[in-house]
C-alpha cells in the first residue's frame, strides 16, 4: 500500500541512500526531486540518519517524496570534522544493517535502490535481495575516472610519489582526462597511509557490482571522461548534472537556517553595480588556518572590492574585511546569489556542488581548494574550462598567501577593464550556455533523465 498522499498510483518506488554529508546529500536530494517531477507513479523514500533529519526534515520537497530514518549509528558532525577516517569507516560497516532493517519495514518495497557510491554495502544488499541499485557519484566523473585507472598510477611509477620532489610531473596515460599534475590528485593520494585512498579504490570497484552508474556532472564538460568509461561498464552510465537547485530560481524555497536579516543581502546586492561583488565561501573556519585566515580577511578589506561572505562562524573578523563596502551573512541562497547580475565573481573552496552553481550562473573563480576532489577540480576550473585563477601558485600549496598579494589579486580579478578577466567572462558565459543546454528539452541531462525513468519504472 502507498503511503498517506501519495495515493495508489506510485508504481516505481525509489529508496534514496546518500552519504551522511552535505555534499553528498544535496546532490542526492537534487536528483530525486527531478525523478519526482517526472511522473506520478514515482515515490521516494530518502533515507537520513535521525541527526540528518533534525538538519533536512523542514525543508521543502514534492509529496512523492517522504523521509525515513535510521538510528544514528555514526559519530556527530562535529566528530567527522575531526576524525575523517573512523568517520568513512563508520559509514561504511555501521549503516549497512539498519538500512536493511528499514527496507523490510517499507510499506511498498523497493523498485530500486539509489545509493552513493561511497556506501558499498549497498551494491551487496541489493544484490543479495535483487533489487537493481544505481550508484550515484557526486564528484566529477574525472575523479572517479582517476581512482577507478588507480593501477595504471601504480605502473606509472606516480603511485606512492614524493610531492615535494615530483608534484609537477604530470599524469597523461588516464583515458579522455588531461594530463593532471601529480600534486593535482585528490588529497587522498597525498595523505600518510593513504587510508582513505585504499578505502576510495575500493568502493570504485564495488561498483562494477551495480546496474547503473550516475554521475552528478554536465555530460559535455567531461565527454571524454564519461565516453571513455563507457565501454568498460556492462551497465548503463547517464549524466544527469548539474545536479542543483536550478528549479528554485523561480520560486525559492525557505530555508530554516535563513532569518529575515539574511534576506538584507538580495536588497544589498540590488543596490550594487553590476558585476562588482565577489561573493566568498570558504567552508568552516575550521578548513583554513588562522594566520591564512587573517591574511585574507586584510586582503579583502584593503582591496576595496565589495563582497558578500557566507560563514557559519559569527567571528567579527569578517565584518572587520567587508567593511562598509560588503556584507557577512551566516547563509545564504547561494545559487540565487551566484546568478545575481552584481555578482561578478566567486572565490571558492572548489566544492562539486559549489563549482556546479557557479558554472551555471556563468561567473569567474578564485580557487582555493583545501581537500578531497577540490584540488583536481581547482585544475579543471583553471586550466581546461579557463574559467579561473588560483589563488596559491603551483607548488605552493603550504605558503601563506599575504594580505598583499590577496589585495593585488582581488582587484586585479575584479577589474572589468582587464584583458584577462574579459576573456575569463565570456569563456564563463559560452560553458554557462552548455550548461543551460544540458537542462533544456533534448539537452542531455534532460534526456538521460527521461530514460533513466523509463528503465527504472518498467
Amino acid at each position: 500500500m502507498a503511503p498517506e498522499g501519495v495515493g495508489p498510483m506510485a508504481t516505481c518506488h525509489v529508496v534514496a541512500m546518500p552519504y551522511p554529508g552535505r555534499g553528498h546529500i544535496n546532490p542526492m536530494m537534487n536528483l530525486c526531486k527531478l525523478l519526482a517531477s517526472r511522473s506520478g507513479h514515482i515515490l521516494v523514500s530518502f533515507v537520513v540518519t535521525e541527526e540528518w533529519l533534525g538538519f533536512i526534515g523542514s525543508d521543502t520537497k514534492p509529496d512523492n517524496i517522504r523521509f525515513r530514518t535510521i538510528p544514528n549509528v555514526l559519530p556527530s558532525e562535529l566528530v567527522r570534522a575531526a576524525d575523517m577516517v573512523g568517520f568513512v569507516e563508520a559509514a561504511m560497516t555501521k549503516m549497512e544493517e539498519p538500512f536493511e532493517l528499514l527496507l523490510d519495514r517499507l510499506e511498498t518495497p523497493a523498485s530500486i535502490i539509489v545509493a552513493d557510491s561511497f556506501l558499498n554495502w549497498a551494491v551487496e544488499i541489493g544484490n543479495r535481495r535483487n533489487i537493481p541499485v544505481a550508484s550515484l557519484w557526486p564528484m566529477p566523473a574525472s575523479v572517479f575516472s582517476i581512482l577507478y585507472h588507480f593501477d595504471l598510477l601504480v605502473q606509472n611509477g606516480h603511485f606512492p610519489v614524493e610531492l615535494s620532489e615530483r608534484g609537477e610531473e604530470r599524469a597523461d596515460y588516464i583515458p579522455g582526462l588531461s594530463p593532471i599534475r601529480l600534486a593535482d590528485l585528490p588529497t587522498i593520494f597525498h595523505m600518510k597511509g593513504h587510508q582513505l585512498l585504499y578505502k576510495a579504490v575500493n568502493q570504485i570497484s564495488n561498483v562494477t557490482k551495480a546496474q547503473y552508474l550516475l554521475f552528478s556532472s554536465i555530460f559535455e564538460l567531461e565527454a571524454q571522461v564519461i565516453d571513455a568509461l563507457k565501454p568498460k561498464f556492462p551497465f548503463p552510465i547517464y549524466s544527469f548534472g548539474p545536479l542543483i537547485p536550478y528549479f528554485n530560481l523561480e520560486h525559492p524555497i525557505p530555508h530554516t537556517i535563513a532569518s529575515q536579516t539574511d534576506h538584507d543581502y538580495l536588497k544589498w546586492l540590488d543596490s550594487q553595480p553590476q558585476n562588482s561583488v565577489l561573493y566568498v565561501s570558504l567552508g568552516s573556519f575550521l578548513s583554513i588556518s588562522s594566520a591564512q585566515m587573517d591574511e585574507i580577511v586584510a586582503g579583502l578589506r584593503d582591496s576595496g572590492v565589495r563582497c558578500l561572505w557566507v560563514t557559519r562562524d559569527k567571528a567579527s573578523r569578517l565584518k572587520e574585511a567587508c567593511g562598509s563596502s560588503g556584507m557577512v551573512v551566516h547563509w545564504c541562497d547561494q545559487l540565487k546569489v551566484l546568478c545575481h547580475s552584481s555578482v561578478g565573481g566567486f572565490w571558492t573552496h572548489c566544492g562539486w556542488n559549489s563549482t556546479m552553481e557557479g558554472v551555471f550562473a556563468g561567473v569567474p573563480f578564485l580557487t582555493l581548494p583545501l581537500l578531497m576532489d577540490q584540488t583536481p577540480i581547482s585544475k579543471f576550473i583553471v586550466e581546461d574550462w579557463k574559467i579561473g585563477w588560483k589563488v596559491k601558485k603551483d607548488g605552493e600549496m603550504d605558503k601563506l598567501v599575504t594580505r598583499e598579494e590577496i589585495t593585488e589579486l582581488v582587484q586585479t580579478f575584479m577589474n572589468s577593464e582587464n584583458p584577462e578577466r574579459k576573456d575569463m567572462m565570456k569563456r564563463a558565459r559560452e560553458i554557462r550556455e552548455i550548461c543551460r543546454q544540458a537542462i533544456e528539452k533534448g539537452g542531455s541531462s534532460e534526456s538521460n533523465l527521461d530514460t533513466f525513468v523509463n528503465d527504472i519504472s518498467k
